[in-house]
Formats: C-alpha cells, structure tokens, sequence
C-alpha cells in the first residue's frame, strides 16, 4: 500500500508521500494559523483542514496513495459530537488566569501516578482540559468524544471516534503507565464515557473518497509523533536505542532508563510506546529555542564560524522557552556580541 502521512506538527503541518521502498517522494507544507477566540488562542482548523483534504487529494492524483496515516504534536484534545467540534482546539501555549489555575492544579494527580510532572501552559493538556471545563462546561456537556490531536484528525478525514495510548500516555495526566489504564483524574472529572474505545495506532478506521475519481482511501488511527519515531527504529530490531526526536521540542526516548530515576523537576517524565509500555523521557523545547536565540536564521552555518564562536567564549544559556531541565531561569547569551551567523552558530552549540 503507498500511504500519504499527515504529520501535524506545532509549528509546521506537513504531508509526506512514501513509495513502496519507503523513501519519501513528494511532500508538502504549511503552518498552522492560530488565532484569537472568545479570549482564547485557538487553531483555524478550517484552513487547516481544507490544506490537508487538497494535499492528499493531490497526492492520490499523482501517485496513487491508497491510505493516509496522522502523526500529530502532543498537549492538545478535541472535544467533538457527532458531527464536529464543540469547541475550538486550544493552543497549549496559553497560561489559565491565576485564579483559575489555583483551583485546577489542586485537582492534579501526584507524579507517582501519572509520571507526568507539573508543567506550565497546556504542556500537560489534562490541565487544559480542567481549564476549559471550568470556562465552557457547555462545551463538555454537548461533546460525545474527547480525542488526542491525532485521533481528532484521523476521526476528521473520515474516521470513527477512538483513543489511541501513545498519545493519551504523553504527559497529559491523564494516564496511570504502571496500571496502563486511565488516571484518578478521568474518574473524579467524569471524563471516563467520553473517552472512545482504543484502537492501536496505524489500525484502519475508515475511508475518504478523494481525488479526481473519488477513490476509497483509507484512514489509520494516528499516532504520538516522538512516539513514532521510536516504533520506527524499534522495528529495524537494533537493539536497545535512545531515540532524539527533534523539532518544535527535542525529546530524548530511552525505554530502558529505571522510572525511578526520573526527576518530576528536569522535566522528565514517562511517555507511552504504541504499546502501552513505559519510556521514560526528557524533553526540551529546542527547535522554538533555536529559533529564538538565532533571531529566526534560515540558512546554513559554516563549521569555521561555529570554531570562532567557541573560541570567543560566544554562549547561550538557559532556558528561552517554557519548560525543559532549567526551567525558571531567564536564557541570556554571554561574551562578545556576535553577528548573525555567529549568534545561529551559538545556538547550535546551545541545543547540541
């Protein structure tokens, strides 16, 4: 089967199409619009979803895709009835006012359970979730079906309503990865029955008519995007491996790190393998934090530049995004103001 890949990222949604060797032979891009709503940041899933249809439409016309399968970025849920959204998708990178953020995060479950730590913003979207109840309980009340990123897109190009653990286990609160079953907080909130029954991710879940002839293609459950990439090297049987994903975040995988070593306060935490088994993760949010400290550089850097930087004792210090291992320290470059190129190369060094 050639299969078309959505990969819904924070930053940049592309769509990827692999032929039967599995390299990649056509691709496509665009980012994600955000936009303020009744006082929120909220996604423009319309122009979001027209791009995806028009992308996968293309890609059957040229190259016969016969299936598409949705990868997605983590910290982000769907409410959904029978027929569309309840409510906009939230943007996880938007704080709950004080008051409010007082009240939910007492109803937090302790790392212990969850190994999902404390983390500001929507990075644990079960607090997010608590904040739009709190706000919009109409919202919750109309829903039939909570879904993860992935699942909502999945359930959107035409397929039915499904969990997938991956994505539920990706420091949400919302997961107990010891039990491998749904945290106290699902239970205290009543959130149990709108949570669909699961399905393993890449498992087919229904079809869309697209392209000029309107040909059946099928739709794969999605899946966690780090997450996939660890499946990936997990197949080619290489033994043990850690896994850097990089992008908006980088995420370090390491399935075989004890789960007691995990400091609640480094940002490290328990991800969910398609599964259900543990990998105890660390995480930064590096591709946003190079972007920052290089002023947004696009092009390459030459290895003598970076030499200088290190020679002048050019550096980048933490932390330019929320979150990470040096969380609640402000990020400030030391030494010699750099150039451009210069300050690109320092923050190379920085995320290396």
């Amino acid at each position: 089967m050639k299969v078309a890949v959505l990969d819904f990222g924070k930053t940049n949604s592309k769509l990827f199409v692999f032929g039967q060797d599995g390299r990649i032979i056509d691709e496509r891009r665009t980012q994600p619009k955000w936009v303020r709503q009744d006082g929120f940041s909220v996604l423009d899933e319309a122009a979001l979803h027209h791009w995806a249809l028009s992308a996968v439409a293309d890609a059957v016309d040229g190259h016969g895709v016969e299936g598409v399968m949705v990868s997605g970025h983590g910290c982000t849920f769907a409410l959904v009835d029978e027929a569309a959204l309840t409510r906009p998708i939230l943007d996880y990178e938007q704080e709950p006012p004080a008051e409010i953020a007082a009240r939910i995060d007492r109803r937090i479950p302790d790392f212990s359970e969850t190994f999902s730590p404390r983390l500001p913003l929507g990075f644990n979207y079960g607090r997010h979730m608590l904040w739009l109840q709190e706000v919009d309980p109409d919202a919750f009340a109309a829903s039939k079906s909570i879904l993860g990123y992935p699942q909502y897109w999945s359930w959107r190009l035409g397929g039915r309503a499904v969990s997938e653990v991956s994505y539920l286990g990706c420091h949400s609160h919302l997961w107990a990865p010891r039990r491998q079953d749904f945290s106290s907080l699902v239970d205290a909130q009543g959130w149990r029955d709108r949570m669909p029954a699961f399905e393993r991710a890449g498992t087919v879940i229904g079809e869309h008519r697209l392209g000029a002839a309107a040909r059946p293609i099928a739709i794969h459950n999605g899946v966690h995007d780090s997450n996939a990439a660890l499946h990936a090297y997990r197949r080619q049987e290489l033994g043990p491996v850690t896994v850097v994903s990089t992008g908006t975040w980088v995420i370090v995988l390491n399935p075989d790190c004890p789960l007691d070593a995990l400091d609640r306060d480094r940002d490290m935490l328990v991800n969910v393998d398609v599964g259900g088994g543990p990998v105890p993760t660390i995480r930064f949010m590096g591709g946003r934090e190079f972007a920052t400290i290089s002023a947004g550089w696009q092009g390459e850097i030459a290895g003598p530049v970076v030499q200088r930087v290190i020679d002048a004792g050019i550096m980048a210090l933490p932390s330019f995004a929320p979150g990470g291992p040096m969380s609640g320290h402000s990020g400030r470059l030391v030494g010699r103001a750099p150039n451009a190129e210069e300050r690109a190369a320092a923050a190379l060094l920085y995320v290396a």
